[in-house]
């Protein structure tokens, strides 16, 4: 995968690398998964990092080495066998709160459903991490997450608007209006939600302008948004060098701010 193809399309990218990530249908379908940990973001929660995303962030903690090589990094697993990988985290830490995250959770959508349904009723919450782009492209998914009561969306806006978005992703400016969109679908299906937004490449007054279309979709995504600001991994920083990439705030990853965590 290379990230430095610009712009490509947001849809049709997610749809491609599903081909190398993903493998089945139904019940049965496998998706890639690299790593599963506990983590201190949340309060603490279980994380299931799977492999594999349409988006290819400049600013993304994901090491290259993993969102380059989604055919060769990581190994294939059931949803039943992600869930008891989860299950045993939280009851060796009495956790209660589980999520994916790594590359986009939602490709492999037979997979994510079987997932949630196994685990709920099981977990206290379940953090869906997404950038939202097929959400967006299809209102049926909203729909079908409906259906799971310990789920909660946090979309992951690239950005405050489309130029900023297609300058942090290298895609198509259409996929910023695909992240609003999966935003009012999941608002529309009473499906639990927030967004978040990266805002270290965006002066005040653009972020202002998204408040007030978060506010146009409803009112509540603009009491909720939530901030997030580049972390200043080793690899993220030779990254943004290299595509000359300026930010206005950011942090090492021993003093990120409590709030964010």
């Amino acid at each position: 995968m290379v990230d430095d193809i610009m712009p490509y399309d947001p849809v049709k990218s997610h749809l491609k690398i599903e081909k190398l990530v993903v493998r089945g249908e139904g019940v049965g379908q496998e998706r890639k998964y690299y790593r599963f940990r506990v983590d201190r973001w949340y309060g603490g929660i279980v994380t299931a990092d799977c492999v594999g995303c349409g988006l290819f962030c400049k600013f993304c903690w994901v090491s290259d080495r993993v969102r380059s090589n989604p055919a060769k990094v990581g190994r294939f697993y059931m949803a039943e066998d992600v869930a008891e990988r989860l299950r045993s985290l939280m009851a060796k830490r009495r956790l209660w709160r589980a999520r994916v995250s790594g590359g986009e959770p939602t490709i492999g959508r037979d997979h994510l459903l079987s997932l949630l349904r196994i685990l709920d009723g099981i977990v206290n919450e379940f953090i869906l991490e997404t950038n939202g782009i097929l959400i967006g492209w299809d209102e049926d998914y909203a729909r079908r997450l409906a259906s799971y009561k310990s789920l909660h969306v946090r979309v992951s806006l690239k950005g405050c608007n489309e130029k900023e978005f297609e300058m942090l992703t290298g895609a198509d400016q259409s996929g910023f209006k695909l992240q609003l969109q999966a935003l009012k679908n999941l608002i529309d299906y009473g499906v639990s939600c927030h967004p978040s937004v990266m805002t270290s490449f965006s002066p005040k007054s653009n972020f202002l302008d998204l408040l007030k279309r978060l506010k146009q979709i409803d009112p509540i995504l603009e009491e909720e948004v939530e901030v997030e600001e580049l972390i200043l991994y080793p690899h993220v920083v030779k990254r943004l060098k290299r595509y000359g990439l300026k930010y206005f705030v950011a942090h090492p990853p021993d003093k990120i701010p409590p709030e964010q965590i």
